[in-house]
């Protein structure tokens, strides 16, 4: 498979091509291929199935150990699990890490029965996956009862040492189905920027309700207690939300944090990025922010991770693609990561993250419940 890059003047042309093989561009405006980081990496790998001995499936979080801590093996990939071995939707309890040569170890299994703090509903593990200084792993959880939007809750987020033992949950004053994370550490601070996509969402019954939210989370560290917080701040609202019988729910989902702090989002629903400027301290929020791009080669964008060059990379839920985005809104590169079943690629996308030499893309795909990686 090839890389595909392309001016603003082919983007609908190529729309009607074959997504796996369309030829580099060479319009006028065309973006150079080595502007684009997606443009460097030419090979998809599996790099080791996600599915732990007790048969969870469904991965979506994906997290690149920055460094050993406990069990926790620098360039390691961590993977959360949403589903359990009868495919339920919130009911993966399971956090598996991957090395690099392909060695996959459980890391937590979490008893819902036994947490040291509420968490609304139970434990279905989400996208919504960083790790801390000191080897914390905060991930969250939106539960179901039987796999089913009619009995999603609330959830929390769970703060694991690193040895995968929940010590800590942090839940209420706007937790509401953690859908997606990212996360800023400096000194003894920890920021988590939050996505939820629970408010109102049940009660709408399928409907779009615009009350989705993303919150800054301000954590505080104590040696080798588990952080706690000690401030939350909705920077973002009213983004769309809906239940789905396929997907269980879909709402703002992917976060990305920029070095001029600038908080990107994939507001999946209305199918665009939108950026929320001065994410790290402001004091009110910004709304849905402001669109960065939309349509062109998004499909249901999911997951999200802010590229080497300052770029935008998400993968669509609706087609098996992985998409570049320049911060001023121009799609210069995509490529089909997945392409099994009908359509091509819907369904298998979600989790992804750069590994710590910036040369390649560790991605989750739920059609195999594998681990891959672009290089």
């Amino acid at each position: 498979m090839r890389i595909n890059i392309l001016s603003p003047w082919t983007r609908r042309l190529a729309a009607l091509a074959a997504a796996v093989a369309i030829s580099t561009t060479a319009a006028a405006g065309a973006a150079p291929a080595h502007g684009s980081f997606l443009g460097r990496l030419h090979t998809v790998r599996p790099v080791a199935s996600t599915v732990p001995a007790n048969g969870d499936v469904n991965p979506y979080g994906t997290a690149v150990v920055p460094r050993d801590s406990g069990k926790l093996r620098r360039g390691n990939v961590l993977v959360s699990n949403f589903n359990n071995s009868q495919n339920q939707q919130g009911t993966g309890t399971t956090l598996v890490q991957i090395s690099p040569r392909g060695n996959a170890r459980l890391f937590a299994q979490i008893d819902p029965d036994n947490l040291p703090g509420p968490c609304p509903g139970g434990v279905g593990l989400t996208t919504a996956l960083s790790i801390l200084p000191g080897g914390w792993v905060v991930v969250g959880s939106l539960p179901t009862a039987d796999g089913t939007s009619d009995t999603a809750s609330a959830g929390c987020l769970l703060v694991l040492d690193n040895h995968g033992k929940v010590r800590k949950t942090i839940a209420g004053d706007g937790i509401n189905g953690p859908w997606d994370m990212t996360a800023a550490s400096h000194g003894k601070r920890t920021d988590l920027f939050v996505t939820n996509v629970l408010n109102g969402t049940v009660a709408g019954g399928g409907n779009e309700v615009d009350e989705g939210t993303v919150l800054r989370i301000t954590l505080k560290h104590h040696g080798k207690q588990p952080p706690h917080r000690v401030k939350t701040t909705t920077i973002g609202s009213g983004f769309a939300q809906k239940t789905d019988p396929a997907a269980l729910v879909i709402g703002p989902t992917g976060v990305g944090l920029a070095k001029n702090g600038s908080l990107y989002v994939a507001d999946t629903v209305k199918n665009r990025i939108t950026v929320i400027p001065h994410a790290l301290s402001r004091h009110s929020s910004a709304g849905t922010g402001r669109v960065v791009t939309s349509d062109g080669f998004l499909n249901g964008p999911l997951g999200l991770a802010i590229a080497p060059n300052g770029n935008i990379l998400t993968t669509n839920g609706g087609d098996g693609n992985i998409v570049e985005t320049t911060p001023r809104g121009l799609q210069i590169a995509f490529r089909q990561l997945d392409n099994s079943g009908s359509p091509p690629g819907a369904g298998a996308l979600f989790g992804l993250a750069v590994d710590l030499d910036r040369d390649a893309v560790y991605f989750v795909d739920d059609a195999t419940n594998f681990l891959n990686v672009l290089k």
